[in-house]
């Protein structure tokens, strides 16, 4: 039997209607039917590009919850199905982005930091980061803190898509600088 719960908790709250209406768009038992059809293959797609159950398991849901507030009561079962590992791609890139940009302010250590030295380096990078240019702040905020995509920068920022990826290159590199300048992280390999 599927993990997906065979209850009434499925029913979307009527706190949020605009949710509601956008779910109703695909019925509970089409969306059941395309779920028990489409589980088995995304999850095991997911533990082999991550590795990792538990995350395969998260990015999962993840996308089934995007998947269902899309608009695709039209679109045919295996363009759901494309929809749906789009997603779910997308969602495994945002993490890898995280963990690396996370491993480069944080390099690898034998034993974690104390909650103390946490908070601590928190304030040094964000010292940091307000070291930084305006524009800079603003593209890095956008792709690693929200998770925007090269496109929705541009939407917000009013830049070209195209010169989206040069600048956040450049904040990017610009931001490492000055963190190795603090002695926030690692030493530059030769």
């Amino acid at each position: 039997m599927s993990p997906l719960r065979q209850d009434a908790s499925l029913a979307p709250d009527a706190a949020f209607p605009d949710e509601e209406q956008r779910i109703a768009r695909l019925s509970q038992q089409e969306f059941r039917e395309f779920y028990e059809h489409t589980f088995a293959p995304l999850r095991a797609y997911l533990s082999r590009m991550s590795g990792d159950a538990t995350l395969a398991d998260d990015l999962a849901q993840e996308a089934y919850v995007r998947t269902l507030q899309a608009d695709l009561a039209a679109v045919d079962g295996a363009g759901r199905k494309r929809y749906l590992f789009r997603i779910a791609t997308n969602l495994l890139h945002d993490h890898r982005r995280r963990v690396r940009v996370r491993n480069l302010l944080w390099p690898a250590r034998s034993s974690p930091p104390d909650a103390g030295r946490q908070a601590e380096l928190r304030t040094d990078v964000a010292r940091v980061f307000k070291q930084l240019k305006a524009r800079e702040r603003q593209l890095l905020w956008l792709a690693y803190v929200e998770g925007f995509s090269h496109a929705e920068i541009a939407e917000v920022t009013g830049l070209t898509a195209d010169s989206v990826r040069p600048l956040l290159f450049r904040a990017r590199q610009a931001f490492a600088r000055l963190l190795r300048k603090h002695g926030l992280a690692a030493p530059e390999s030769s």
